[in-house]
């Protein structure tokens, strides 16, 4: 995708100060972070090597893993995409600095990074769901994973929900990945929670990829018997059954969650 030069303008004040629980100790950090390099301490440094899964770490750990993994010249940069993303927050004309940032991070991080990098940018740019749905409408299969990943980060509600069911009709294996995270976990109804589970199956989409899989399968009847169905036609057609199937199957036998659970939002159709 190629964008038009951006020009930065004078920065708008946030009037939504809501947080979710997920960034409530990491707004101030991330910001502060983004103005000084050395704001994550020794103690933060994250000597693991495999990059964390954006949409499930807590964004101090996230600017920590890659203070640490990045070479010297993408730290750089990433603290200046920090920084810029702090000074302009929101939507500035056309596009903004940040939005930028975003489409540079798989160039400038590396693909193995870029998908973190560019959470902390749109998180630190405070992108609402408005900035959300342009970044992913415009945007690259993998700029569009990035707004996926960041969704539990930055909305509260589910007003991101039209992007999760988007990315669902989709054969994207990777942007199916993304799109069932904590996010959806939290906000898709169970009709479309439970065909977005089969579309894992259809598409050889690892079930460990579903955010809260055992809490939401569990006694759930008819998650069952679309598991069955989906099987005795596997079956019928001489073709192999999936191995997560029966691992979902059998959460589904489990004793229902106590009463007064954490039950998402919207209602059976």
């Amino acid at each position: 995708m190629k964008h038009p030069h951006a020009t930065p303008a004078t920065p708008t004040a946030r009037t939504d100060d809501t947080t979710t629980p997920s960034e409530a100790d990491d707004n101030t950090t991330v910001t502060n972070a983004a103005r000084d390099s050395n704001a994550t301490s020794a103690a933060d440094a994250d000597t693991t090597t495999e990059p964390p899964n954006p949409s499930h770490t807590p964004l101090r750990s996230l600017h920590a893993h890659l203070n640490t993994h990045l070479p010297g010249a993408a730290r750089a940069w990433l603290d200046q995409a920090l920084a810029e993303a702090a000074a302009h927050p929101g939507a500035h004309g056309p596009i903004s600095v940040w939005e930028l940032r975003i489409a540079e991070a798989g160039r400038r991080c590396g693909d193995e990074y870029a998908d973190a990098a560019r959470v902390l940018i749109l998180h630190t740019a405070g992108a609402d769901a408005a900035a959300l749905s342009r970044v992913y409408r415009q945007g690259t299969a993998a700029e569009r994973r990035a707004v996926l990943l960041a969704l539990p980060h930055l909305v509260p509600g589910p007003d991101a929900l039209p992007l999760i069911e988007d990315a669902l009709r989709t054969n994207d294996t990777r942007l199916l990945a993304a799109a069932v995270g904590p996010y959806a976990a939290r906000h898709l109804d169970p009709h479309n929670w439970r065909h977005a589970v089969l579309k894992c199956l259809f598409t050889g989409v690892p079930v460990d990829n579903v955010a809260a899989l055992e809490r939401r399968a569990r006694a759930d009847a008819e998650l069952a018997r679309m598991l069955g169905d989906y099987a005795a036609e596997r079956t019928a057609a001489g073709r192999p059954v999936p191995e997560d199937l029966h691992r979902v199957l059998a959460l589904t036998d489990s004793a229902p969650a106590p009463h007064g659970s954490d039950t998402p939002h919207g209602k059976e159709s």
